[in-house]
């Protein structure tokens, strides 16, 4: 439990730099291991990308598979993790604080609960309820024998809502609450990032990697953010390389995606022997 209190107090400390860290996202453990040794200072996995290695659908893999996957990501890394909780697997307070106990006892430094519903026709939580499912997460975060970094997401322009006032004030509701670190995915305007950070006094997560202004590790930071991540889109793009690939080996018959292959040298060297 020390080496955990160590990472999660490490990680906790990253978000106080002044300039922001970029927290990649590894979908397995040959990933992880991967970006550990590239000389970054934390990682956050991710459920699409775990979900798309075992042939699912985001969010559509059950708590105890997440909890497995989370435990293996933190184990291959001395690395702090942080893990992508969803929603919690639940509506009701009480799962989504449940859940944050699992997840403290599976090694990870962190987590992030979303209010999201995964239902089509109320796809966001009502205000209150998503505000109370983040003060259970906090409440729980809080009893476990370390610093767990709760990170509290506001899903609004992930489902169509491009609404930033409510944005901004479910934020400041769970910053009220007691999260850690707070985050809107899929913002893409610097103007939007601005006014967010500007609006709280918690540290900022921000995604890139979707369209929109086209943002970088030091205009993010000049903007106040403190933690940079990608989702699932270094999956994505290796996904995207595998499929080009295939196609062209059923449509062509040609074989010049190998050439940008990483040699089986290269490879090799990045993992334990």
């Amino acid at each position: 439990m020390l080496k955990l209190r160590e990472k999660a107090e490490h990680f906790l400390a990253l978000h106080r730099l002044p300039e922001a860290f970029i927290i990649p996202n590894p979908w397995d453990v040959g990933t992880a291991h991967i970006l550990a040794g590239m000389g970054f200072k934390a990682l956050a996995t991710t459920s699409a990308g775990h979900a798309f290695s075992v042939g699912r659908r985001d969010n559509t893999v059950s708590r105890p598979a997440t909890l497995a996957h989370i435990r293996d990501i933190a184990g291959a890394t001395e690395l702090p993790v942080s893990a992508d909780l969803g929603n919690g697997f639940g509506d009701t307070p009480d799962i989504v604080g449940e859940t944050i106990r699992l997840a403290g006892a599976s090694g990870v430094a962190g987590g992030s609960i979303e209010d999201s519903t995964g239902a089509d026709d109320r796809p966001i939580y009502d205000r209150q309820l998503a505000v109370e499912r983040i003060r259970a997460a906090v409440e729980s975060a809080r009893r476990l024998p370390f610093h767990f970094t709760l990170t509290a997401r506001c899903e609004n322009y992930l489902h169509g809502r491009r609404d930033l006032k409510d944005t901004i004030d479910r934020l400041q509701r769970y910053q009220e609450a007691g999260a850690d670190v707070l985050y809107a995915p899929g913002l893409t305007s610097a103007g939007d990032i601005a006014a967010v950070i500007s609006s709280v006094d918690r540290p900022v997560n921000v995604l890139v990697g979707l369209d929109g202004d086209e943002l970088t590790a030091a205009g993010l930071s000049r903007l106040g953010v403190r933690r940079i991540s990608v989702g699932s889109s270094l999956s994505r793009a290796a996904l995207g390389a595998f499929v080009r690939a295939a196609q062209e080996m059923s449509t062509k018959g040609t074989f010049t995606f190998a050439r940008t292959a990483l040699s089986s040298q290269d490879a090799n060297s990045r993992f334990e022997p």
